[in-house]
């Protein structure tokens, strides 16, 4: 009798269970217009709240909007404190912590104006009043009194109707996003809190970018490239400027790569910033080195020269003895502290996951930025050796998803390299199970996948597949030789790594041989195209911002530095742009089904790369569709359009795998 009553009850509390806890679904392309994004995290002054953006998707208006919020620093408050539809960025406390400041075109302006929000209540108040130009940074003098300006200045400021000719004079004349390039400089100005007067602080047929200011607000370092003509070659320097009209620049550091990102130390003697390793005229592949130099110049401490490692986001720590940055390792990256007197190395902070921007807390504590496969980025406080979330934007969006497990596997590739990649298994997948599987490819080259939260790829195993993201020779992450050893042989040891990742997942049991098919965007695009005129055995593609004429893109797309200084002119060097030009030349030997999509404005990798394919396939009869996003760039940025994305790539590889 009591055996029995026992199981009666537990009958009816698994039931209430049930009925209680919902089942979690997988991931599906609508969920693009739920997913949140949080960036620009800023600390007060006295430590006790942290301001960021939190952007999400306004599904009426089909774009993504983002607004101010704030966190205190124990956690226990959230507080948002923008809601227009314009959108509002760069937050920035003033100095003295009674004022947050952000830029926002709200009210119908039309660009970017700084706004000033009172901590004690209100609403936010417009504070410039730039007439012409463009506003894209801005950053407070430690006094409060002054706020260095950083505006791009048009040399067309009609507002006709009817738009004048665009004339072109310039070496490198397009560029994604900004399209033909015209006249236009970026200068820094000091704009006055008091007065609201805006001094010219630097000018001239030059750019200046990336200020900050000196502890005690007497100079202010920025970046610049002062070359003859900064079209043909990507240097750049470090330059300090007293802050006050009509000064004189000194140029910090001579290096004929590129020096950038500077942050002064406390005691304002030294700027830490970083440099590529190259000093040629154009640097793809590269990784950053952390280095220290006076600010009156002279020759710098390369402290991150041996490490082989990128270093990002240097920050220095409060007594000028360290500098904290972020390290890209193979699939992860990590925190560091280097000496600032031997650039001795110690790890603080790692594992898989994904470290992307760091701050520092007045009491010396630290705010990062971090993800992992299973959550998009939140903000984390690392304290007394701990690390603690901060944030929990993401906990809507994640909670009733199933999500894909990731895991790493090593790959030999067929002439002995090792390849470090991921593999996504769909939530509900079977131990042992063979999968039809995706070989999805990154873009870059010089990028890599980490044990981050990827939305595509856990996309795709929500459908149902395993995905294979390979980090194929050219990615970042191993080291320079890795990444350069494809420079000039685009589609080769790359297409050899892919294809010894696919062997691994078939010989493993993890993949259906039969049911194999690959994609990818940019690069990642372009590799799916040399791939499938290298083997024959992906019944399905998606080429996405791909090019495969490469002979024909010279002077169409925005690479014409790397073209020079890669390949050499094509009429000196034309065999080799035939020679990487294969897809487009073999096509008659593919087999594969191919999808291209791209963006109708993307300057990057333009459209007529994807529409010489889909044409060539057209004629041969290899199955083919084309699709092209309006108005959109490299980067697919319209929510719906992302979502179609989603709902293309899986009825495309559906078509030919799940028949």
């Amino acid at each position: 009798m009591k055996k029995t009553l026992l199981c009666v009850i537990w009958a009816i509390t698994f039931n209430l269970f049930a009925q209680t806890t919902p089942t979690k679904r997988p991931l599906k392309p609508s969920d693009v217009f739920r997913q949140v994004s949080l960036g620009d995290p800023q600390i007060s002054p006295e430590g006790n709240w942290v301001a960021y953006t939190l952007s999400n998707v306004d599904s009426v208006k089909n774009k993504r909007n983002s607004d101010i919020w704030m966190q205190s620093w124990d956690g226990k408050e959230t507080i948002q404190l923008t809601f227009t539809p314009d959108g509002e960025s760069k937050p920035r406390w003033s100095p003295d912590g009674k004022y947050l400041s952000f830029t926002s075109s709200r009210g119908g302006l039309t660009g970017s104006q700084i706004w000033l929000m009172d901590r004690r209540g209100g609403e936010a108040k417009q504070l410039t009043d730039i007439k012409k130009g463009d506003l894209s940074d801005y950053a407070w003098s430690p006094d409060g009194k002054k706020i260095a300006l950083v505006i791009t200045n048009d040399t067309d400021t009609s507002k006709s109707k009817s738009p004048k000719p665009i004339v072109i004079d310039r070496y490198h004349f397009k560029q994604d996003v900004e399209g033909y390039l015209m006249k236009k400089t970026t200068h820094l100005y000091l704009y006055n809190i008091e007065t609201k007067k805006i001094d010219t602080l630097t000018k001239g047929i030059y750019d200046e970018t990336s200020p900050k200011w000196s502890p005690d607000g007497t100079q202010i370092a920025f970046v610049s490239n002062r070359t003859v003509d900064p079209d043909r070659n990507e240097n750049t320097d470090i330059w300090v400027i007293d802050a006050k009209p009509n000064a004189t620049m000194k140029q910090i550091t001579t290096f004929t790569g590129r020096d950038y990102a500077p942050e002064w130390s406390a005691d304002g003697k030294q700027i830490a910033y970083l440099r590529t390793t190259s000093a040629e005229s154009y640097i793809m592949y590269d990784q950053s080195i952390l280095c220290v130099v006076s600010k009156e110049g002279g020759e710098p401490k390369l402290l991150s020269k041996t490490l082989d490692r990128p270093v990002g986001s240097p920050k220095w720590n409060k007594d000028g003895s360290l500098i904290y940055a972020i390290v890209s390792d193979d699939r992860t990256r990590y925190i560091a502290q280097f000496s600032a007197i031997d650039g001795k190395m110690t790890k603080v902070l790692g594992g898989n996951r994904s470290f992307t921007g760091i701050e520092k807390h007045p009491s010396g504590n630290w705010l990062m930025s971090m993800s992992d496969p299973q959550t998009p980025s939140e903000l984390y406080v690392f304290e007394s050796g701990n690390l603690r979330r901060l944030t929990n934007q993401q906990e809507a969006f994640l909670a009733p998803l199933a999500l894909a497990s990731v895991e790493g596997f090593t790959s030999k590739s067929k002439d002995g390299t090792l390849v470090s990649n991921l593999l996504y298994l769909p939530a509900n997948a079977q131990k042992g199970q063979k999968l039809p599987t995706l070989l999805f490819i990154h873009g870059g080259p010089v990028a890599q996948d980490e044990f981050s939260f990827d939305m595509t790829r856990q996309m795709l195993a929500a459908a149902g597949y395993s995905v294979v993201a390979v980090n194929y020779r050219g990615s970042n992450g191993r080291g320079l030789d890795f990444c350069k050893v494809i420079s000039a042989d685009w589609g080769n040891k790359e297409v050899i790594d892919i294809l010894g990742a696919t062997d691994y997942v078939v010989q493993n049991g993890i993949a259906d041989p039969e049911k194999l098919g690959i994609g990818g965007w940019s690069y990642g695009g372009i590799l799916t195209n040399y791939t499938i005129a290298t083997d024959t055995r992906f019944k399905v593609a998606s080429s996405g911002a791909g090019v495969s004429l490469v002979s024909s893109l010279y002077g169409v797309d925005q690479y014409i530095l790397q073209y020079e200084h890669e390949l050499g002119a094509p009429w000196k060097n034309f065999d080799k742009y035939i020679a990487l030009s294969y897809p487009f030349l073999k096509a008659d030997r593919i087999k594969t089904p191919t999808q291209f999509m791209v963006g109708q404005s993307d300057f990057n990798v333009p459209s007529v790369g994807s529409e010489q394919m889909y044409q060539a396939f057209r004629s041969l009869g290899i199955p083919t569709e084309l699709i092209i996003y309006p108005d959109q760039f490299h980067g697919i940025t319209n929510p719906s359009y992302q979502k179609d994305r989603f709902e293309r790539y899986i009825a495309w590889f559906n078509k030919y795998l799940k028949k």
